[in-house]
Order: structure tokens, then sequence, then C-alpha cells
């Protein structure tokens, strides 16, 4: 598999991997993360020109998107019932999603996130028992409770590598 950054042409197609993973969580008993069309066209649009979001791609065919940046995120300033696991630089992960057509490309694109920087932080609903067991096992620990700035809480989720 090979990640690159994704183009702005290749917008549809990229909304189509976010609606398939709606569809698979929904069907996997978390039908709340993403409702609401989350994430958004715009959204995505704004990652993608700012050279933010990330393809993964095997066999000319898309595995995995994902939004990737070295940056401070604000609504991980205050984690509750529990604690990071230190407070160094980070870079973070969100809007990670698979089209269902490569087994393990979830687990491709984190460990090639670890590769970029030795502290990663992501958040995942409590409900999405599929993303929470693929971070275990690439390496992250739950640290807390995490508030999105529309007042949802997450589970945040670091890795030191």
């Amino acid at each position: 598999m090979n990640i690159r950054n994704t183009r702005i042409e290749e917008l549809d197609q990229v909304m189509e991997v976010y609606a398939h993973a709606r569809k698979f969580m929904a069907e996997h008993n978390n039908p709340n993360q993403w409702k609401n069309n989350k994430p958004t066209r715009e959204q995505i649009k704004q990652d993608i020109l700012a050279k933010k979001h990330y393809i993964c791609e095997e066999d000319g065919r898309i595995a995995a998107v994902f939004y990737f940046a070295h940056e401070t995120d604000l609504t991980y300033r205050e984690i509750y019932n529990g604690a990071w696991l230190n407070e160094e630089a980070y870079a973070v992960v969100h809007r990670i999603a698979s089209s269902g057509l490569v087994k393990g490309a979830g687990s491709f694109c984190m460990n090639w996130a670890s590769t970029q920087c030795s502290n990663l932080k992501i958040d995942t609903h409590e409900d999405n028992y599929v993303m929470q067991n693929m971070l275990k096992k690439c390496g992250f620990v739950p640290c807390g409770t995490i508030y999105l700035e529309d007042g949802e809480p997450r589970i945040g989720f670091q890795k030191v590598c």
C-alpha cells in the first residue's frame, strides 16, 4: 500500500469512502459517531486544500482516507478521567475511514502516521469498538475523555513511538 496527499479531483471518491464508513459504523452498533453526514464535503475539501488529507491506496484503488497534521488540537487541551501520556508536541489523526476493499488498511495508515511523528493523538466514539481495537493493536493507549467543540465526548488515545 502507498500513502499520499489527496488530490482535489478525488473529492467525490473520498466522500464515497466516508459514506461507506458511516454505513459500516451504523451496522456495527455505532450509528452516532458521524451522524448528519459528517465529515462534511466542505470540511474534507478544506483538509485537501490544506494538504492535510491523505489517501492510502493499493493497485490504484482507495483503501482508506484520513487527516494527518503536526498540530495542536484545541479539544485535546483538557482530558477528563485520565491523562495524556505526555505534554510534548504531537501530530493528530482524524477522520480515518476504510473503503472496505483492503483488509488492514486502517492499521497501515496508523502505522504510517507513527513513522511521521513520535507522538500521536487520536480520538474516537465510545461505541466505535472496531476503531478502539485497531488503535490498541497499533500501540495506542486510551488516556481519558475529551470533548469535541459541540460537546460530544470521545475517548482520547495516544501513542508515543
